[in-house]
């Protein structure tokens, strides 16, 4: 990857943790995601990241409600690439790849545990097996989120064990309470790791709160793509409240533009990951 090449903007428009009480610009129900995408799309963003909630904001798995966001995401936002998230908080066991026969274009994978603010994320080998398996019956290509090291690593053995079809496009996650933390040389190691395991291979880099746009930054500059939205971080800045997740796109946007980065429009995104047009 150069960095010249363009950057695809991933917008994580709701997640599980954030609420209407910590940000009201957090969409909820599956209208105000398609709303909220829709602004993000027109924005700069091409891949969504996305979980559903109940109507109390509880994090939820209910497949209808994900195949709601997905006709809605498709109608409003179009080619958009649809990455559902597969994680802890989108139910427990294989109630997580519920959403999967619904064949999104991407889904998010954990390779491995680690810990979270307040708890054990857990991602026992047995599951993360059967993910993998789903994702490829279903044609879902998997990110990988590497909360740690060994998530990178662990992703490069199932690929050469054929449990992931294609090269892995690996996502950095850092800034997570009592998991990796935003550090400038672990990231720099990420990236040389990638790059050996995988050479050529495109990747992405999220940050959690402020170091959001930390980790833009990072991923930019080095030829990365990156990760943005309401899910990861609720503010502009310190004293600012994000007032929508376009308006964070706008910023990466702006970052993409300091950096002479083109930004991957639908077409390119599709390409440089490997998906269908």
């Amino acid at each position: 990857m150069s960095k010249s090449d363009p950057c695809i903007i991933c917008v994580a428009i709701t997640g599980s943790v954030p609420t209407k009480a910590s940000n009201p610009a957090v969409p909820i129900s599956v209208a105000e995601q398609i709303e909220s995408s829709h602004a993000a799309f027109e924005a700069g963003a091409t891949i969504c990241h996305a979980h559903v909630r109940n109507e109390d904001q509880t994090p939820s798995s209910d497949p209808d409600k994900f195949a709601a966001l997905k006709e809605g995401l498709e109608k409003h936002c179009p080619g958009m690439i649809i990455q559902f998230s597969t994680g802890g908080r989108s139910g427990a066991g294989q109630a997580r790849g519920g959403m999967l026969p619904l064949k999104p274009d991407m889904a998010s994978l954990s390779v491995g545990s680690n810990n979270f603010p307040t708890r054990v994320y857990e991602n026992p080998p047995d599951l993360v097996d059967w993910l993998a398996s789903e994702m490829l019956t279903y044609g879902v290509k998997p990110e990988i989120e590497a909360f740690d090291l060994s998530h990178i690593l662990k992703a490069a053995d199932m690929y050469a064990k054929g449990q992931i079809k294609d090269v892995p496009y690996v996502q950095f996650v850092m800034g997570v309470k009592n998991a990796m933390p935003a550090d400038r040389h672990v990231f720099d190691f990420y990236l040389q790791t990638v790059n050996r395991l995988f050479p050529g291979a495109p990747w992405c880099a999220a940050g959690i709160g402020p170091n959001q746009i930390v980790l833009n930054e990072w991923a930019v500059a080095a030829g990365g793509h990156a990760r943005t939205g309401l899910e990861d971080n609720v503010r502009l800045d310190r004293d600012r409240l994000a007032p929508s997740n376009a308006a964070l796109v706008k910023r990466l946007v702006e970052v993409c533009d300091r950096h002479e980065r083109p930004v991957a429009d639908v077409a390119t995104a599709r390409a440089i990951l490997g998906l269908a047009a």
